[in-house]
């Protein structure tokens, strides 16, 4: 009988992108946290040379490494991917996290700025997850995890973009799953709610959207980037090996109530 832990990830490699802070950064903690390798991502290359030392720090140099390569730029991926797999091990799992917000009135949404947030959001995890996958399917398994959002499945005035590609991404998941999952891939998402993170202190500190917060929350409080680790490292591990194509609220009930 196999007694290896069914979320025990050692042994295995992770990228993650977007993961020089944030909830990429937590999210890279917490996979290395089950045992994981990981591989953390980001374009500001002092920054991730910092959140590199710092995980290195903690679980171990041997752990730990970084690549810095542009997301939405096909070239640039395959490059990227390449330089993963030929220096340091195959992939087993990626985490599509980079993101990025931009607050302006479908009106007032300038083509440009809804291209960008469509191609950092969508198209990236499209470019990366096909990559990766090249690789992965020939070797009949890998784990693939997008980052989605409430706003999957939810829209708020101002963030059409952001909604619009948190939307196609639950659709990407699928979309994958249906042509890789009989290779050996599983493919799923997490969708987090409000999550109270540095770059949301802004919306923390602001009385009347925090109530509002609280209040539409079931569980009445933020979500906390240690609320996402869990979800990941479960779907990243052995235990979630027959769960495919799924989107899974990590929002304190937020999408189940009215």
């Amino acid at each position: 009988m196999d007694s290896t832990p069914p979320f025990d990830l050692t042994g295995r490699l992770a990228l993650v992108t977007g993961s020089s802070r944030g909830i990429g950064n937590a999210l890279a903690s917490g996979l290395a946290r089950a045992g994981a390798s990981v591989v953390l991502h980001g374009l500001d290359a002092d920054r991730l040379e910092r959140s590199r030392l710092a995980l290195a720090e903690k679980f171990g140099k041997d752990r730990v490494d970084a690549v810095a390569f542009n997301i939405t730029d096909e070239g640039s991926v395959a490059r990227g991917i390449a330089h993963i797999e030929e220096n340091l091990g195959a992939l087993d799992i990626l985490v599509n996290n980079a993101g990025i917000q931009h607050r302006v009135p479908l009106l007032d949404l300038a083509v440009e700025d809804w291209n960008r947030v469509i191609s950092t959001d969508l198209t990236s995890a499209f470019l990366v997850g096909r990559e990766v996958a090249r690789r992965m399917l020939p070797r009949k398994r890998g784990k693939i995890i997008n980052i989605g959002s409430v706003q999957s499945d939810l829209a708020r005035p101002t963030i059409g973009a952001y909604t619009a590609a948190k939307g196609g991404l639950r659709n990407l998941t699928r979309a994958m799953t249906a042509e890789w999952a009989g290779e050996g891939l599983q493919i799923n998402a997490v969708a987090p709610g409000y999550i109270h993170t540095e770059m949301t202190q802004p919306l923390v500190d602001d009385e009347a959207f925090n109530s509002w917060i609280c209040k539409r929350t079931p569980a009445a409080r933020w979500g906390t980037v240690d609320d996402l680790t869990g979800p990941v490292q479960w779907l990243a591990s052995d235990a979630s090996a027959y769960v495919n194509g799924q989107t899974i609220f990590i929002d304190g009930g937020m999408t189940a109530v009215v």
